[in-house]
Order: C-alpha cells, then sequence, then structure tokens
C-alpha cells in the first residue's frame, strides 16, 4: 500500500520553513481557521501557540509539525494541501511576517486511489494537552505548556519571540 501523505510543501516553502528554523528555532504550523488573518497557514514558535484536544496532526512540512482544527480537518479531509509561499505580507503572527513573503495553503482533491489508502488509515492524531507525541511539549520560556491557563490563543492573545 502507498504512503499518501496529507500535507506537503513546495521548495520555495521548504526553503522559508529551513530559515525561519534557524531563526527561531523549533517551529510548528497551524492552519487558520479565520479571525484575523483569514485562513492561512500560520507559523510559531514550538511552545508559544498551544495545541489543543481539539486539533488534529495532518502532518509534517520539512519536519515541521502541522495541525489544524479537527473541524475545520472535517471539511478539508478530502483534499491534499500544499503549503507554499508567495510575495506579500504574513500574517500579523506568524513568523514570516517581514520576510516579504507569505505562506498559502493549495490544495487538490485525492485521487480514489490516494482517498482509498487514506480510508484503510488510522484518522490523524488528535492534539493532547499541549503537545503531540514527539514534540516537547517545554515553551521556549521553560513553562510547561500544559500550566498555561490560556488553552487556545486567538487574535488578541497570539504573541511572536
Amino acid at each position: 500500500m502507498t504512503q499518501v501523505s496529507r500535507v506537503s510543501a513546495t521548495d520555495a516553502a521548504l526553503k522559508l520553513i529551513e530559515q525561519l528554523q534557524q531563526r527561531y528555532g523549533p517551529i510548528l504550523f497551524h492552519q487558520s481557521g479565520g479571525c484575523c488573518d483569514g485562513s492561512a497557514p500560520m507559523c510559531f514558535p514550538r511552545g508559544e501557540f498551544l495545541i489543543g484536544d481539539s486539533d488534529v496532526l495532518v502532518g509534517e512540512i520539512g519536519g515541521v509539525p502541522f495541525y489544524m482544527s479537527r473541524a475545520q480537518f472535517q471539511y478539508w479531509e478530502h483534499t491534499h494541501l500544499i503549503i507554499d509561499v508567495v510575495p506579500g505580507n504574513g500574517g500579523m503572527f506568524s513568523l514570516e511576517s517581514g520576510t516579504g513573503m507569505r505562506f498559502i495553503t493549495r490544495s487538490r482533491l485525492y485521487t480514489d486511489e490516494e482517498w482509498a489508502a487514506l480510508s484503510q488509515g488510522a484518522s490523524p492524531p488528535l492534539g493532547h494537552g499541549g503537545a503531540a507525541p514527539g514534540i516537547d511539549p517545554v515553551a521556549r520560556d521553560g513553562a510547561s505548556q500544559a500550566t498555561r491557563q490560556d488553552q487556545t490563543p486567538n487574535c488578541s492573545s497570539a504573541r511572536r519571540a
């Protein structure tokens, strides 16, 4: 059975991801569902965006975990997500802001063969109270994500280093 991924990235996106990792250290993506920056892939330092129990680990791009809310995943589960970059300003809370590039999400429907392979596999794992398996739950400031009061960042509570 062929392994089918749910998310991938273009070479240009992988290059920007590498640059952001060099600058900020370990990072993660969360597909925004709207709010301040529209529906865009948002990039955060690991430990500064709390992954909740209702978030789905969609996959990894460039070794970086990519999450979205379970409700949003239910809409997009039939599509392969392709993370790309285009010239422009990134989301105000996303790490690429100020680079002159912004991440965007492109998508395509799965082929019948891909969908059959995905349907036979396990569902993507949900968030685990702050960290997915193999993701260090300790924030950069040393505070455990599990001890933070603000369980879900929103436009007024998101921040960058």
